[in-house]
């Protein structure tokens, strides 16, 4: 009996950056739910992106946001996980310094994100793309925030900054995981999306046996590795599918909504 679903939202369940999801799957949902079976959206992007994404049903399910930095439900903060001040402010003035390369920073707090950037194409992708709530300052450490994110963007491909320069400087300080080819987010170490889980288990006392999980790159092995019944997607990283128990289609092909009507 599986009593949770989580899945992965870009390039699991839609194309990454995008709003166009098949709304046949809030219908799923809720034929779930009515069967014993909670359901939890899990992302990088933030609370009210995904709220807005699953609006018609957002009263009846989780949201693990910012790669489980932030868990939700029905109005109520189960966990939050704020970065260090300081560690915050070294590396937003070392982004800083990837300006001419395009490379794009953004400071996450629950219900917003700030970019100090006043690029119009990014702005447009941030809050067209993503839908989420955004705010440009000039310098977003004169800002009194509680920081539980930073990501880098950068639209033609972050991974060779990210493997030669950003990762291994700061992986034993945080958490580091590419979020898409264009992303590289940075949590508190604590932070993951399979922590997050782990956090909805406990309280709702369901066991991993009792989970499944859908995911399609890096920041989700945590996941899938919590969730007795796990699934990479066809268009996963290797490294997912390496270690998920099955394959399901792509976003393409409805691929998680596919897997959770045979579940029902």
């Amino acid at each position: 009996m599986i009593k949770l679903i989580a899945t992965d939202i870009d390039g699991t369940l839609v194309k990454d950056g995008s709003a166009d999801i098949n709304p046949e799957i809030f219908d799923v949902i809720m034929e779930l739910k009515e069967k014993g079976a909670v359901f939890a959206a899990a992302s990088g992007r933030q609370y009210p992106s995904i709220r807005r994404l699953f609006d018609p049903i957002h009263e009846n399910m989780i949201f693990i946001a910012e790669n489980g930095a932030y868990i939700k439900c029905r109005g109520v903060e189960m966990f939050k996980s704020n970065m260090d001040k300081e560690i915050v402010k070294e590396l937003v003035i070392e982004a800083r310094g990837f300006e001419s390369e395009k490379l794009y920073l953004t400071v996450s707090t629950p219900e917003c994100l700030y970019i100090e950037t006043k690029d119009e194409e990014f702005y447009d992708v941030l809050v067209n793309g993503y839908r989420n709530n955004v705010k440009q300052v000039d310098d977003v450490l004169k800002e009194d925030l509680d920081v539980i994110k930073i990501a880098l963007y950068k639209a033609d491909g972050i991974r060779d900054i990210a493997d030669n320069k950003l990762i291994p400087k700061w992986r034993n300080r945080l958490k580091v995981v590419m979020a898409g080819a264009e992303w590289l987010d940075f949590m508190d170490s604590s932070v993951d999306k399979g922590e997050a889980l782990s956090t909805i288990q406990k309280a709702l006392s369901i066991s991993r046996e009792e989970t499944m999980a859908f995911g399609d790159n890096i920041n989700d092995i945590g996941m899938l590795s919590n969730a007795g019944e796990s699934y990479a997607v066809a268009t996963a990283r290797e490294e997912l599918k390496a270690i998920a128990k099955h394959i399901a289609g792509s976003y393409l092909e409805d691929g998680v909504l596919t897997e959770l009507k045979k579940l029902l």
